[in-house]
């Protein structure tokens, strides 16, 4: 997605050879219309897989997956990293390791929002190691639901979360896929 890879070369800021932060317009401060491009481009791609839900993790996810899952005209989920009063009891989780944080924590999504009758289109904003992908197909999974596939927005495509998702059966779809990371600028894979 050439737009997202304009975006990503004028506003993303390179912080080491595996960081980069785009929080000017996908994770701190959000792109409306960006995220809609983005929203269209993942309909498009799984308009045709029988998706019933969106799941996302909170919180970097929610805009992409929102507008993906008004593009395919279902629900969307997002697995909260912490529980709260009124979420508690009845829950699918899974442990989830986050490579921006460097912590690991329980993500969860109540088991009235998921059946074995869904369809789940995970969307997040980045894959890297693929432990957060990983971790919300353990939720579709123990619902009983299918994954109709995995859409990302920018993967690191240097680190192993690709190869992790598509070997464990996965159809994986990224926009923005990076090569490189480093202090003269970031190489995109075509």
């Amino acid at each position: 997605m050439e737009k997202l890879k304009a975006k990503i070369r004028t506003e993303g800021r390179v912080l080491g050879a595996d960081v980069l932060k785009v929080d000017a317009f996908l994770n701190h401060q959000v792109d409306p219309v960006l995220m809609a491009d983005i929203g269209e481009t993942f309909a498009s791609l799984f308009k045709d897989a029988g998706v019933t839900k969106v799941l996302t993790l909170e919180s970097s996810g929610i805009a992409p997956a929102l507008m993906t899952a008004l593009g395919l005209r279902v629900p969307l989920i997002f697995a909260k990293k912490r529980k709260s009063l009124t979420l508690k009891d009845d829950l699918w989780t899974e442990r989830s390791f986050s490579f921006t944080k460097q912590e690991e924590s329980e993500v969860s999504v109540s088991r009235q929002f998921l059946s074995p009758s869904d369809v789940v289109l995970i969307v997040d904003d980045f894959l890297a190691n693929g432990q957060a992908a990983q971790a919300m197909a353990g939720i579709a999974m123990k619902a009983g639901a299918s994954v109709a596939g995995i859409g990302i927005v920018i993967e690191k495509a240097f680190q192993p979360g690709r190869k992790l998702l598509q070997d464990a059966g996965y159809r994986v779809e990224s926009l923005a896929r990076i090569a490189s990371l480093s202090e003269s600028g970031i190489e995109f894979e075509e």
